[in-house]
């Protein structure tokens, strides 16, 4: 139970008995709310509910899993949800010779359980990328190896039989054969800033979310890897302060229209300790997104995408004949969204527990029948079919049972502000396995016949579960109760979901908080809160820890909105892709439209509408208020993007094509293009180290508004990256924030 629910209850206790001492009749009373607070938020994040369903890793048994617990791997039990002993405990690690037990962050164990990989001290890289120190501790023998104990490596990771460990040092790609007690030396061009070998360049880490380049062969023969050659990429400079002298960070960043890394595919045979390259073509101006093995080991699937990101090549690579084939082409009129749900089924068992090396079905996603799908394409036949109907979109593919064929999935079957968990056969014949509002996120066990449940909605915080997928039996891991015990004890404002009219046949997703106290005789200022990019979504039927300062707001008497504009995800195809071309323009009108609505509204003050946002929100934002200088009074825009000719060029190509071949695409719907029309108040924030959406784009924008004349404020975060975090960072960017608004709406 909450220990500041169990003193607050036993304060009111005593205050009751006291007073039935004096009046026998005096009523009991509730105890008083508190207001949610800054402190709460921000430095105590007391509303912190963490439900991470992807921390729950499946043992070969399937009745089973693991967690890390304080430095220990734990085994727990599926059907009663109770600890069964320890694999490995923090103590022996720590006897073994790991250091830093607390910073163990990322672990692994070979196909048979007998080893594990450790990984701890990270250090971040980007994004997603980092080094580490990475150690292999062998359970059986009681064993720790340390893996190149000179400096920190990226990306370790166990070969399929356990015998062996790749890994990256300076750009190349190594792997330490334990058997042997020796380390192999696979690639020997690798160079910062011009040659990476089994890592992602920055551009394909952040946008094709690729967070690892190289793989093992089934059969643990071979290893597979991407070779990406930066030598033409021009670099971004970076000035990081705090020193006496500043210094320079330097990475490779194409923009916009501006060239990329050159792809190569490479295989090394370990037994015979020789590479190969793969043959992809002679087009150099493409993406290799995605590069993995087939359940045959001597055939590599590569996925081959032109720049215009609308054409998508699924290849087969032979190891043995030195030959590529097409298996299937994916063409969009827009653009092609890549994923990681990519499954080759192999064939039934040539004989027992010995699977064919022969591929029997693909299954992949699919937008090509207007909503994302899950297909199947059978090596037999020849043919691909579509199992999910044209009626709703398919998020992500947890797994598939092979012996089963059965796919689970995650889809926003009732709703686009709602996520449940599927399980489909290969035949089309589909159930419900999960709540049917709200959201559910989930991980299974190896046999599918456990799903741990993670599920929340906008007013109810995560509850965490254990279900058996065939009997429907349910272990409770959280049910929520001491979350909601510490919401009960503060005024909560309740989000509520509506529909919001723009034009004349559309509606927009939406969702607004009203204060607490709220009466429809009174007036109220309106803060908007937009992303709005492309596939995204914030109007979602799940707990969202930042709308926890949304009801702070709303309990100060504001009103707070959100409205998913058209471009935004799980509303099929065309209402995504519409805004093709013209980033900015349909999303800004649908914001500008949603706080006409709202200013129309008994109970809204027409005059005191606001809007913030982040990132893409912080790009919308200020177009908002730019190009509907008339409705917004006030906004707040954070690491905004100012001119698409100022980011990545995988991102902005997929949805604006090249500049040079768009130019009015990129000119007309540029903030920079607008700060004439500035009226309101408006608040501009970035931090100088944001590898993402550079500082360039504020100061172009700033540059922009003084030669306009027009006044405006802006705070900056020096060696901030584009999370704007670290220390009292956060407290101190929504204090800002808070602030602003409260003297400006």
């Amino acid at each position: 139970m909450n220990l500041k629910l169990i003193f607050f209850v036993l304060i009111a206790c005593l205050l009751i008995a006291k007073t039935s001492l004096a009046q026998k009749t005096e009523p009991v009373t509730q105890l008083p709310k508190k207001e949610i607070t800054l402190e709460n938020i921000w430095q105590t994040y007391n509303f912190y509910f963490y439900a991470g369903v992807e921390d729950y890793i499946s043992l070969n048994d399937g009745l089973h899993y693991s967690l890390l617990e304080e430095g220990s791997v734990n085994k727990y039990s599926y059907e009663k949800n109770e600890l069964v002993k320890a694999i490995v405990t923090a103590d022996e690690l720590k006897q073994a010779g790991i250091k830093n037990i607390k910073s163990i962050s990322n672990y692994a164990f070979s196909k048979d359980e007998t080893r594990i990989l450790l990984e701890t001290s990270n250090e971040p890289i980007y994004r997603h990328s980092y080094y580490c120190i990475a150690y292999v501790y062998d359970i059986s023998a009681k064993k720790l190896y340390t893996i190149n104990k000179e400096i920190k490596v990226k990306l370790p990771e166990l070969s399929p039989d356990g015998k062996k460990v790749s890994y990256i040092k300076e750009n190349n790609l190594f792997f330490y054969d334990f058997d042997q007690n020796t380390e192999t030396q696979i690639t020997f061009d690798g160079e910062y800033n011009k040659i990476i070998n089994g890592a992602p360049d920055w551009v394909y880490e952040e946008e094709f979310s690729m967070h690892k380049a190289y793989f093992w062969s089934p059969d643990s023969k071979k290893i597979a890897w991407l070779k990406f050659d930066e030598s033409e990429v021009k670099e971004w400079t970076m000035i990081k302060y705090g020193d006496l002298y500043p210094e320079e960070y330097r990475y490779k960043y194409p923009k916009a229209g501006e060239d990329n890394s050159k792809l190569s595919v490479w295989i090394f045979d370990v037994g015979a300790k020789k590479s190969l390259k793969a043959d992809i073509g002679n087009e150099e101006d493409i993406y290799v997104p995605r590069i993995l093995w087939t359940k045959n080991p001597d055939v590599l699937c590569i996925l081959h995408l032109n720049r215009l990101q609308n054409k998508l090549n699924y290849l087969l690579y032979d190891c043995k004949s030195n030959t590529t084939q097409t298996l299937l082409s994916n063409e969009n009129k827009y653009y092609i969204d890549i994923t990681d749900d990519y499954y080759f089924i192999p064939a039934a068992p040539v004989k027992k527990n010995t699977l064919s090396n022969d591929n029997k079905y693909f299954i992949f996603l699919s937008e090509q029948q207007g909503f994302n799908q899950i297909f199947i394409y059978d090596f037999i036949t020849k043919k691909q079919t579509v199992l999910t109907p044209p009626e709703f979109d398919v998020i992500k593919i947890y797994g598939v049972d092979e012996q089963k064929e059965i796919i689970y999935y995650q889809a926003a079957v009732s709703s686009a502000i709602n996520k449940e968990v599927y399980s489909i056969n290969f035949k089309g014949k589909y159930n419900l396995i999960s709540e049917p509002s709200g959201t559910t996120d989930a991980s299974f066990s190896k046999n599918f016949q456990y799903m741990v449940s993670g599920w929340s909605e906008a007013n109810t915080p995560p509850v965490t579960k254990v279900v058996n997928t065939k009997s429907k039996k349910v272990n409770l891991v959280d049910d929520g109760s001491e979350s909601m015990a510490t919401i009960n004890q503060y005024y909560f404002p309740k989000k509520e979901f509506i529909k919001i009219p723009v034009g004349t046949d559309q509606e927009l997703n939406a969702w607004i908080i009203k204060p607490h106290n709220f009466t429809p005789d009174r007036k109220y200022p309106v803060l908007m809160y937009c992303y709005g990019g492309p596939g995204s979504n914030t109007v979602n039927n799940e707990w969202d820890y930042l709308d926890m300062w949304h009801r702070m707001l709303a309990s100060k008497g504001y009103i707070i909105v959100s409205v998913d504009n058209r471009g935004t995800a799980f509303r099929g195809n065309e209402f995504k892709k519409c805004t093709y071309k013209q980033l900015g323009n349909l999303e800004a009108k649908d914001q500008i439209d949603a706080a006409k609505y709202l200013a129309s509204l008994n109970y809204i003050d027409k005059d005191r509408i606001g809007i913030w946002g982040w990132s893409f929100g912080g790009y919308l934002s200020l177009l908002s208020i730019l190009k509907g200088n008339d409705v917004f009074k006030m906004a707040i825009a954070v690491a905004p993007v100012t001119n698409w000719r100022f980011y990545d060029n995988i991102y902005t190509e997929r949805f604006m094509q090249k500049p040079q071949d768009n130019p009015d695409g990129y000119d007309n719907n540029s903030p920079i293009n607008f700060v004439r029309n500035l009226k309101g108040k408006l608040l501009i924030i970035h931090g100088t180290a944001d590898d993402n959406v550079h500082y360039q784009n504020t100061v172009e924008i700033v540059k922009a508004l003084n030669n306009a004349n027009k006044q405006f404020d802006m705070h900056i975060y020096p060696d901030k990256n584009h999370s704007i975090y670290g220390g009292m960072t956060r407290y101190h960017l929504f204090t800002k924030m808070t602030n602003y608004l409260l003297q400006n709406l």
